[in-house]
C-alpha cells in the first residue's frame, strides 16, 4: 500500500540521504613507510618522499588503525559538514600519495626555436620573445627537461598543479600552429588559416 508522507518528512529524509558524503566515509589505505599523526588541528603525513601538513576544522577527526593500516576520517554533525568531510578525506588521501609516491605533471613545448632548460632552481625558457623567460621553482618542486617534455614533480598535489598551470600560461598553445606549452595529454583545437583570395 502506498503511503503518502508530508512534504517536511520527505524533505528531511532527502537531506539526510544526500548529506552523507560518499567520499568521506571511504577508508584510506596506509602504505608501508607512511605515518599519519595529529598535532592540534593539523594532520601530519610522513613518508619516503617527505612530510606534509594539513590544517583541519575542529569537527574533523582522523583515526588510524595500525593493524589494518587504514585511515578513517569522521566528522561531527554530518548533515551540516558533509562537504568539509569529503574534501578533508580527499586532501588527506592526496597527502598520503604525495609522501609515498609523489605527484607529477608534464608539459610539451612545441615551436621552432623554442627551448627550455633547468638552471639550479630556475626554469629558463626561450619562447620567441626578445628575451629569455625565467621561472623560479618553489620549494618542494623539482623540474626535469627531456627533449621537449617538461616534468614537474613534488609531494603536494596542489602545488604541482599550480606550478604546471603557471608555466603553461607563459606561452599557451596558439590556435593556428599550436606553438607553446600544452599538457602531454591535452588536445589543442586548431583553427584553419585564412584562405588566400583568388584573382
Amino acid at each position: 500500500m502506498l503511503r503518502l508522507e508530508s512534504a517536511d518528512w520527505v524533505e528531511n529524509s532527502f537531506a539526510k540521504f544526500t548529506n552523507m558524503s560518499r567520499i568521506g566515509k571511504k577508508f584510506i589505505d596506509l602504505p608501508s613507510g607512511v605515518e599519519i599523526s595529529t598535532q592540534g588541528n593539523a594532520v601530519v603525513a610522513k613518508g619516503p618522499k617527505g612530510e606534509l601538513r594539513l590544517e583541519v576544522f575542529d569537527v574533523i577527526h582522523v583515526n588510524v588503525d595500525q593493524e589494518t593500516k587504514k585511515v578513517q576520517v569522521t566528522v561531527d554533525d554530518i548533515e551540516n559538514n558533509s562537504a568539509i568531510w569529503g574534501t578533508t578525506r580527499a586532501n588527506i588521501a592526496n597527502m598520503i600519495i604525495g609522501v609515498s609516491e609523489g605527484w607529477s605533471k608534464s608539459l610539451e613545448l612545441q615551436g621552432v626555436g623554442f627551448r627550455m632548460e633547468v638552471r639550479g632552481r630556475k626554469l629558463v625558457m626561450r619562447l620567441g620573445f626578445s628575451h629569455e623567460v625565467e621561472y623560479n621553482l618553489p620549494d618542494g618542486i623539482e623540474a626535469t627537461v627531456e627533449n621537449a617534455i617538461l616534468t614537474i614533480k613534488g609531494t603536494d598535489r596542489q602545488t604541482v598543479g599550480q606550478v604546471t598551470a603557471e608555466i603553461r600560461s607563459i606561452k599557451e598553445p596558439e590556435p593556428y600552429k599550436g606553438k607553446g606549452f600544452r599538457y602531454t595529454d591535452e588536445i589543442v583545437r586548431r583553427k584553419a588559416g585564412k584562405a588566400a583570395k583568388s584573382e
